[in-house]
Parts: structure tokens; sequence; C-alpha cells
């Protein structure tokens, strides 16, 4: 299983539009991703619902997780993703 820990960049967390463009990165990935606020339960990173419910806010750290061949390639663009500040561009 593949994890990354990153610190969430974007001004308004997690919410909105870069959960968006987060949770459409997950689904063009092909591969199921997990994400999860240090602590609690994880939940399915290619659903909105389930990224925004997780409340990650600007500064907190996330985990992403997953298991299948090309997983660290994956995670590795999306803890790129999550590291930028998505409301500015």
């Amino acid at each position: 299983m593949a994890t990354r820990t990153v610190t969430i960049a974007s001004a308004v967390g997690l919410h909105a539009r870069p959960a968006s463009l987060f949770v459409e990165a997950v689904t063009e990935s092909g591969i199921d991703v997990e994400i999860s606020r240090p602590g609690e339960d994880a939940v399915d990173a290619g659903s909105i619902l389930g990224v925004m419910a997780l409340g990650a806010k600007h500064g907190e750290e996330v985990e992403l997780s997953a298991d299948a061949e090309g997983a660290d390639a994956v995670l590795d663009r999306l803890v790129a993703l999550l590291a930028t500040d998505m409301d500015a561009q």
C-alpha cells in the first residue's frame, strides 16, 4: 500500500473548487484512492461528498493511500495538486 502525507495549500481547504479538482484528478487516475485526516477514518477520494465532508482546512495534513499498480505515481501527482493553492489559479 502506497501512502503520502500532504499539507492542504488551498486557502479554503478541500472545499468547493479545490475539492472538485482533486476528485476529478482521482477519478481520471483510474485508481481507488482514500484520503483521511490524522486519527480519522479514511473516505473515498473519488467522492466529492466524502472529500468535502472530511472538512480538511488550509494548513492541515491529510494522508492519501492507494493499493494498486501505479499507485506511487498517482499519489505523487495528487500530493502536488493538494500542495498547490488551487484557488489562486
